[in-house]
């Protein structure tokens, strides 16, 4: 019988799911928003807002006390210097969960963790917008150039083809008539014998 039945278990032993709420804590502050499963995503949020918190005393105790737990400087860094005082005039909630539908492969149900700070969220996205468009460009240039080369040569070759079929076909019809009549000839030999 689990008394209190507090936090959720995960599947996962003691040192997983600590090294598990730390990395998802991390991307969190890191990106300012996740794709993770809402079970997950309920577990976190608490850590999460916790660290916020210590984002926002700023002192070196707190920031000792972030980093025992998110395990990474860079991280920690990032969250004293640019996340948390975003929300310094803000008392609590600083995540929310949207539900986003189930998984393609078992169906678990998905959502994003993010942080509900509107100006960090969006530049965020407009990060990743302004660097994702750069490299489908590049990528779609190349291959659209490839196919068009390829169908200028497919119908010059079409072309010669063309031409070529017309020149070769009343030598083919010529062709064909006056071989078969030896072949006929000579079946027509190997029976009698």
């Amino acid at each position: 019988m689990r008394h209190q039945r507090t936090g959720k278990k995960l599947g996962r032993d003691a040192a997983h799911r600590k090294a598990l709420y730390a990395n998802l804590a991390g991307a969190l502050i890191e990106h300012g928003r996740i794709r993770t499963t809402v079970t997950k995503a309920k577990a976190v949020k608490p850590l999460a807002e916790q660290m916020i918190t210590l984002g926002r005393r700023g002192d070196l105790h707190a920031r000792r006390q972030a980093t025992a737990v998110l395990r990474s400087r860079d991280v920690v860094h990032k969250l004293f210097a640019e996340v948390a005082p975003r929300f310094k005039e803000r008392p609590g909630g600083y995540a929310r969960i949207v539900r986003i539908g189930p998984r393609a492969g078992d169906a678990a149900e998905m959502a994003y963790l993010e942080l509900v700070d509107e100006e960090y969220v969006a530049a965020q996205r407009e990060e990743r917008a302004t660097a994702a468009p750069a490299v489908v460009e590049e990528t779609a240039d190349e291959p659209v150039d490839e196919l068009e080369e390829d169908e200028a040569e497919d119908e010059a070759e079409a072309e010669d083809d063309e031409g070529e079929a017309e020149d070769a076909e009343p030598a083919a019809e010529a062709d064909p008539e006056p071989e078969a009549e030896p072949a006929a000839e000579e079946s027509a030999e190997d029976e009698k014998s």
